[in-house]
């Protein structure tokens, strides 16, 4: 194994353990964590949340705490970039700034794209 695969290892192996060390509470509540890219000379990872962690209302949160505190604790890493897989962009920001993207409609509401779909009418 080279030298710089062994600097690679040890990075993601550093970063793992920086994951479980401080946010125990993503297997614990039944979600997982993991490096899906890892740039060492750019200093740039991508981590992905799963399991239980899509669709959580807390994920986002988590996802800020993880991208504030790893800038800090892992020298080398100088950008993190996180994604729940559930229709959030690569920041956890669920969706609204994303193009290209559906955006919520409601019943009674407008819109000017020559649909006559009004959805399903409420029983009251």
């Amino acid at each position: 194994m080279s030298t710089e695969a062994a600097d690679t290892d040890d990075l993601r192996d550093r970063i793992t353990n920086f994951l479980r060390r401080n946010f125990p509470q993503i297997q614990m509540h039944g979600g997982d964590a993991a490096i899906s890219h890892l740039d060492r000379e750019n200093g740039e990872v991508h981590i992905q949340l799963g399991g239980a962690c899509s669709g959580c209302g807390i994920s986002p949160m988590t996802i800020q705490a993880i991208k504030s505190r790893m800038v800090k604790e892992i020298p080398e890493i100088e950008t993190v970039h996180a994604d729940t897989g559930m229709g959030s962009g690569a920041d956890g920001d669920l969706g609204g700034t994303s193009s290209g993207g559906m955006s919520p409609s409601f019943p009674g509401e407008t819109s000017d794209d020559g649909e006559d779909d009004e959805g399903p009418q409420a029983p009251f």
